[in-house]
């Protein structure tokens, strides 16, 4: 029977608890990477978190990032970012708060750059406390959504199951944030949305989990491990979440390689790119991340731990009953008795058989 038969049937029988040292070596790795992007290179805030002014022109005359931040370095603003948007047929110029002169002189400097007319150019200013308001909303939101959180899957399940999944969306949040300080992406509102849209999806993925592990912790834990009951549970599930995961990653993956690569929607991007990324590290964590934490966690109680000395007294005996008919010495054939002869008048009785009488010759 084939790996793909026995998935969609929920028959593997992969031991993911006797594996966690690899996956959580390869989080580890992942999340160190992710720590160090945002150490070294740290995350693109867009205007909105930090407030300034962003200056967007078409570029029919081609200019380079090196040509606009020569002038506008002359201008005293050496910290503006300059990006070129779809190839080069426009540039995005973003810089600190200015006041409306500078505003007009970069624009003008720009405008002239590009060899396009001042009225084909857009300008966004926003303050830094907007920004400020922004950001402290931002950490509200999550606060809130993960206090909501424990709390739903401490009444629904076990408050320990609660918080392994907090530790799961924790797992997914460094990546995907590591994921835009490596790439550089902006971090804009759309970003915030798609990583409170991504944890919800993550935490959905675990609390499935968590309930299978649950409804086969009261059908087997009289002759089970915890251990052997989540290993039970997830490969039940496995089948599930893959197709859950992948349902879900075709049309953000569509959202993001097509419309924001090929077809050049950048609106697009920081949308799909934390969707995208995020579901996927869920659906490894939900499994890879928060079985085998909340299988260890568990296992170190008293109450699981007396189980599991119980489980293996148990099948010892079992093993010792199979084994020792088996084992034992077989049955000895009785001895063949000699056969008896009666006694002659001429022999003694015991003096073994009578002798054979001489044959008679011819005459």
């Amino acid at each position: 029977m084939s790996a793909l038969t026995n998935i969609s049937r929920g028959e593997t029988t992969i031991d993911f608890v006797g594996l966690r040292r690899r996956w959580f070596m390869f989080s580890a790795v992942l999340i160190l990477v992710s720590l160090a992007a945002l150490g070294l290179r740290q995350l693109n805030f867009g205007l909105e978190f930090e407030g300034g002014v962003a200056i967007q022109s078409p570029n029919p005359a081609g200019a380079g990032v090196e040509d606009l931040r020569e002038t506008i370095t002359s201008l005293g603003l050496g910290d503006a970012r300059i990006q070129l948007i779809d190839d080069g047929e426009a540039v995005l110029v973003q810089t600190g708060p200015l006041d409306q002169a500078a505003e007009d002189e970069l624009i003008d400097v720009i405008t002239s750059l590009t060899g396009v007319e001042r009225v084909d150019s857009s300008l966004d200013a926003v303050g830094p406390t907007f920004g400020t308001l922004v950001a402290r909303q931002a950490l509200i939101a999550l606060g809130v959504f993960l206090a909501l959180a424990v709390l739903f899957i401490a009444w629904r399940l076990q408050w320990k199951m609660g918080l392994v999944g907090i530790v799961a969306l924790f797992h997914d949040m460094i990546i995907t944030i590591g994921v835009y300080a490596l790439l550089q992406f902006p971090v804009t509102p759309a970003t915030v949305v798609a990583l409170l849209t991504i944890l919800g999806y993550s935490l959905y993925d675990t609390v499935v989990v968590f309930d299978r592990v649950e409804e086969y912790t009261d059908e087997m834990r009289d002759d089970h491990t915890y251990t052997e009951i989540v290993n039970r549970a997830m490969n039940k599930v496995l089948i599930r979440s893959l197709l859950t995961s992948l349902t879900s990653l075709i049309p953000v993956g569509s959202l993001l390689f097509v419309g924001s690569i090929l077809l050049g929607a950048s609106s697009l991007q920081d949308f799909a790119l934390a969707l995208f990324v995020g579901m996927a590290a869920g659906t490894y964590s939900s499994i890879m991340i928060a079985g085998p934490l909340l299988a260890v966690w568990r296992e170190g109680e008293d109450e699981w731990t007396a189980q599991r000395h119980e489980v293996h007294r148990i099948r010892d005996l079992r093993a010792a009953k199979a084994v020792g008919p088996a084992t034992a010495a077989p049955p000895q054939a009785p001895k063949r008795q000699p056969e008896r002869t009666e006694a002659s008048p001429d022999r003694p009785p015991g003096s073994g058989p009578a002798p054979r009488p001489p044959k008679k010759g011819r005459r």
